[in-house]
């Protein structure tokens, strides 16, 4: 009977009850109906399951991870500054304390209340604390909640707490209120930032700066456009290019500062966020054991302020090794932001800019509902005051005599007050009139009229302004923002310094771990143990791309491993470094069994890895005969022998690379010969062919480049300096090594001359005199001090045949202003001297007044050999600017400097012999000299 009335259910039409027309059926069973579906009183576990887990999801969002958009606060932290103002007397409380009051709201254990306080105390903005309450910068633990002690800040006191615009709901035992979120008028979420992991979903708000968020509140509520960047509280530096205004996908890279103490000895004095100096100690030592770095020592003798301090070892680039401290270790980390807060009871994502809007407005709102509550306060006020007055001043009182009950009392003196009540603002009521009847007869003895009136007239100015603050509410908001700056903004400056970073290939700054061995017979290579038996190649890095040649011309570049196979007759072997264009590869090759020979110059600078290449034209059984790898684009000469045949003119001949433009290196190359080669003799070793390299200096990431960003320095080759300044009033002298990292007070790096003179005014504060001196830079890799640490620049030239013009105040301010030849002024001597006073008088302006430059060169004419960079005609305008802020007329910069010009090539003429060279379409002018090929 069960089965066939469980069929006859099933059969019944959809949507429609047997037992009531109007409500509808159960669907139709399903698959799995029987596991998940309760019958006959019986739970499921799989139903449970099913039913019960959205709840439980909703319930870690809404209730504990994910922050609340009005006030910025998980469940935990409301209760925790809630608990602490319901206690607060002023005085600290102990820890243990606070998490027992706490848990009369939170429903959950006294450890994670802890954990919870001491997250905000270490955040140094809503709770003062006292004792050990643990180190963010070490990862050291608070200490247990019975030594620690608490209370809230004068901030918190300030901007979070207001019980009369405060929505309150009953706690989760029903016998206390709590807030459904704290009144705050302030972005605390984007201050303290917050993190947290949900079912489903994680939320992480980096914090920022607190007074660039007031200024961004301010900016909004004048309709104004504003920008936010994160600030943590460990300092260091910070790459916010793809921020993504916090939102998923963006990415913040963090480094640690790290400077230079001498050329041995790094220092780190700020760490990233999220990190701790023992993570990144630990990191360090990590790295150093994997052979990644090469360090001696490292020590952490961190206290209150970060300093890890390492020792470089002595074969050791310092450079190199903060590079690859960035690379390896946990000096630089990438943080996601994932802006996910509760709104309206849902979880939303928005963007640091949305949230501070709304965060702005809500304070508006707030700030307007305190000026709405304290104006029906002040009205209240007026009211009771004016009718205290009628009553006192009428002796209305005397109406109370011989009432011989309340009602009757109430009565007569809400009928006295009949002809005053056009006076008043609003109805009398009887509440109004009961606290009449029970003023005390002293009260009404003492009564001050004229003291009355004062107390309602500064009630009556007290509403105009309240009035006046409604109808300005926006400037009444900015007005709070700018008193909270003013009164807390102190010593809350930002600590992280945003910076464009460099991008490290970590291939260029791992040091050589490792050692490359070759069976060029067997066609294997690799770093492990088995190859050891084998040739050796080089030093090498176990992260580093090998390129690997065969005898018969293809190529393949791959990761190095312990062993690998390519082919049989491997011809060459080495390190490749990717995108780069000055390692030239010069090859002479023979074209098929029997082909023509061919010569080629190029460079190899990006392709696929473990994809086969051919650097031949790729005819089956060519050979290579001859190849080079030159790092530096050097160009050889070679003496070739042929065999001898009958009608030969020259058997030995001179192939000089040199005459060879450098191609792609997909390109044939150009035709040397059709002739069988005897033997190929190395004749000279060669030069460079690729000139000098044009080097810029980036001043956002603060590093040199050939790529062409930044400022350009000019042209660089062999022995050139650079000379670099900075805003201690130091200098010193460096090469243009392009891995090379410049201090935090670098103002400006230029070409280094060693006739150049530079003449600079200071004033000498000890002496209370402006001072003038002349002198050329020394040659040293040292720091220079050119003034003493009680001096200030003024203004500074290095230009030949410049005036100082000087200008006064005070009592001489109607004297004329001078004309100073400051050649002729003072000779040149070293940095160190003192110089010669300028004047007695008092000094209003000094100003170098430069000599006109001559016209630049056209584009037919050759750039001078000593071309620099376009601004370095003018050391002052930007050095003045950043280091003294002194008066001067900048120069306007000039163009860009011209590339070097083509080496000319030698055209061939026509000539009578069988043996012509091929040239592609437009390459006349790049082949070898014709004569060396006058074979006959």
């Amino acid at each position: 009977m069960a089965e066939e009335k469980d069929k006859m259910q099933d059969e019944e039409i959809p949507g429609v009850d047997s037992a009531a027309g109007n409500e509808a059926a159960p669907a139709p069973r399903g698959k799995y109906d029987r596991l998940t579906q309760d019958e006959g009183g019986v739970r499921k576990l799989t139903g449970m399951y099913k039913n019960w887990f959205l709840d439980y999801a909703s319930y870690v969002i809404l209730e504990r991870a994910v922050p609340h958009v009005e006030d910025g606060l998980k469940p935990v932290q409301r209760r925790i500054l809630h608990a602490m103002k319901v206690v607060d007397d002023g005085r600290y409380n102990k820890v243990a304390n606070i998490v027992g009051q706490t848990m009369q709201y939170h429903p959950h254990g006294d450890a994670s209340i802890k954990d919870a306080l001491v997250q905000l105390g270490q955040k140094d903005l809503l709770i003062d604390c006292q004792g050990n309450w643990g180190n963010l910068l070490t990862g050291d633990e608070a200490a247990a909640g019975r030594y620690i002690e608490a209370r809230l800040s004068k901030f918190a006191l300030d901007v979070v707490f207001n019980k009369k615009t405060t929505e309150w709901m009953l706690s989760y035992d029903g016998r206390k209120e709590e807030p459904v979120t704290l009144p705050i008028k302030f972005p605390l979420l984007l201050a303290q930032g917050s993190d947290g992991i949900a079912v489903g979903l994680a939320s992480k708000i980096l914090p920022h700066n607190f007074v660039e968020l007031i200024n961004a509140s301010i900016a909004h509520l004048e309709g104004r456009d504003f920008q936010l960047y994160p600030d943590f509280p460990t300092g260091g530096l910070a790459d916010v290019t793809r921020y993504n205004d916090g939102l998923r996908g963006g990415a913040v890279k963090v480094r640690a500062r790290i400077s230079k103490i001498d050329k041995r000895t790094l220092a780190i004095t700020e760490i990233p966020f999220t990190t701790t100096t023992e993570s990144i100690k630990e990191s360090i030592i990590k790295a150093n054991d994997r052979g990644k770095i090469k360090i001696k020592k490292v020590d952490d003798n961190t206290a209150d302020r970060v300093e890890i301090v390492i020792q470089v070892s002595p074969d050791e680039s310092s450079d190199k090794t903060i590079d690859a401290l960035y690379a390896f270790t946990d000096c630089e980390v990438s943080i996601a932001p994932n802006a996910c807060l509760i709104w309206e009871d849902k979880p939303h994502f928005l963007g640091v800019k949305e949230i501070l809007r709304r965060s702005a407005d809500h304070t508006r709102y707030l700030l307007g509902r305190e000026l709405e509550i304290r104006l029906d306060e002040l009205n209240a006020a007026w009211h009771a005051a004016s009718l205290e007055r009628i009553f006192i001043e009428n002796k209305l009182y005397q109406l109370i005599e011989g009432c011989r009950s309340r009602e009757e009392a109430y009565t007569a003196v809400n009928k006295g007050l009949e002809p005053f009540k056009k006076l008043l603002r609003r109805e009398v009521t009887a509440d109004d009139v009961q606290k009449l009847t029970e003023l005390k007869f002293i009260r009404i003895s003492r009564f001050d009229t004229e003291k009355a009136d004062n107390e309602i007239r500064r009630i009556e100015d007290e509403i105009r302004q309240t009035r006046y603050d409604l109808e300005h509410l926006t400037e009444y908001a900015v007005a709070w923002y700018e008193r909270i700056r003013e009164k807390y903004g102190k010593g809350r400056e930002r600590r992280t310094e945003l910076r464009e970073f460099d991008s490290i290939e970590a291939t260029k700054v791992a040091v050589t771990n490792a050692k490359l061995y070759v069976d060029r017979a067997e066609g294997f290579f690799g770093i492990g143990k088995s190859m050891k038996d084998a040739e050796f190649v080089c030093d090498c890095s176990d992260i580093d791309d090998v390129i690997v040649f065969t005898r018969d011309g293809r190529y393949v570049i791959t990761k190095v491993s312990d062993k690998a196979f390519f082919d049989k007759g491997i011809y060459y072997i080495g390190v490749f470094k990717r995108n780069d264009e000055r390692t030239i590869y010069n090859v002479l090759y023979r074209d098929g069994k029997n082909g023509a020979i061919m010569m080629k110059r190029c460079a190899i600078k990006g392709v696929t890895r473990d994809k086969e290449y051919d650097i031949t034209k790729g005819t089956p059984k060519s050979e290579i005969l001859y190849m080079s790898v030159n790092p530096n684009g050097e160009a050889e000469v070679l003496k070739v022998y042929f065999k001898p045949r009958p009608r030969l003119k020259k058997v030995i001949v001179d192939l000089d690379f040199s005459e060879l433009a450098i191609k792609g290196r997909q390109s044939q190359g150009n035709l040397f010969s059709r002739y069988g080669i005897h033997k190929i003799v190395l004749k000279e070793r060669g030069t460079s062919t690729l000139g000098g390299q044009h080097i810029w200096f980036d001043e956002d990431v603060r590093r040199l480049n050939a790529d062409g960003r930044g400022t350009p320095l000019g042209e660089f080759k062999g022995d050139d300096r650079l000379i670099v300044w900075t805003s201690k009033n130091q200098y010193y002298i460096t090469g243009y090594d392009l891995g090379q990292h410049f201090p935090d007070e670098t103002l400006r790096v230029e070409r280094f001359d060693p006739a150049r003179v530079y003449s600079l005014c200071y004033y000498d504060r000890e002496q209370q005199y402006y001072y003038m001196k002349r002198f050329a830079a020394e040659m040293s890799d040292k720091m220079q001090d050119f003034l003493d640490s009680g001096a200030e620049m003024v203004c500074l030239t290095r230009m030949a045949g410049t005036r100082l013009e000087i200008t006064y105040k005070g009592q001489h301010a109607q004297r004329p202003a001078d004309l100073v030849e400051v050649d002729e002024f003072v000779g040149v001597k070293s940095h160190r001297a003192k110089g010669k006073r300028l004047t007695t008088h008092d000094v209003a302006t000094l100003r170098f007044i430069e000599p006109e430059l001559p016209p630049e060169p056209s584009d037919d004419e050759g750039p001078d050999d000593d071309s620099t960079s376009p601004e370095s005609a003018d050391l002052l305008s930007e050095v003045l600017d950043e280091m003294a802020g002194g008066d001067h007329a900048s120069k306007p910069g000039a163009a860009k400097p011209r590339p070097a010009a083509e080496r000319p090539r030698k055209s061939a003429p026509a000539s009578d012999v069988e043996l012509e060279i091929e040239r592609p379409g437009g390459d006349a002018a790049e082949t070898i000299d014709p004569e060396q090929l006058d074979l006959f």
